[in-house]
């Protein structure tokens, strides 16, 4: 599968799921680590767990193995490795505190995505 349409498809799960507040970024141009991170928030730490297995469940179903996962046992910030993208799934808190998109987004580098957040 395309990596675009990789990072488009998990952010799809995310929003299926009622995930919150989820961007794509394309970041090939900032670090050799990855190409795409997708990043989203769940209401709770176990939303936060659940969003995690419900992405990795559906890739799983179509073939696209997981690298790594990290974070699961806290559920606070949960990072699922697909090589060419990476998912950051945080409670609220946390992702207010570590406010990856300051860090990645460099003005010019967010997807546009194709189905209406609330």
């Amino acid at each position: 599968m395309e990596q675009t349409t990789l990072a488009q498809k998990i952010a799809r799960i995310l929003d299926n799921k009622k995930a919150l507040d989820i961007t794509v970024l394309h970041v090939a141009h900032l670090t050799v680590i990855t190409d795409y991170m997708v990043i989203a928030s769940g209401r709770s730490s176990l939303q936060v767990k659940s969003l995690a297995d419900d992405v990795d469940d559906a890739l799983a179903m179509e073939g696209i193995q997981l690298r790594s996962k990290e974070g699961n046992a806290e559920g606070r910030w949960i990072v699922l490795d697909y090589g060419t993208v990476l998912v950051h799934i945080f409670h609220p808190e946390d992702r207010e505190f570590y406010h990856l998109e300051r860090l990645w987004d460099d003005g010019q580098n967010r997807l546009p995505l194709d189905f209406d957040q609330e």
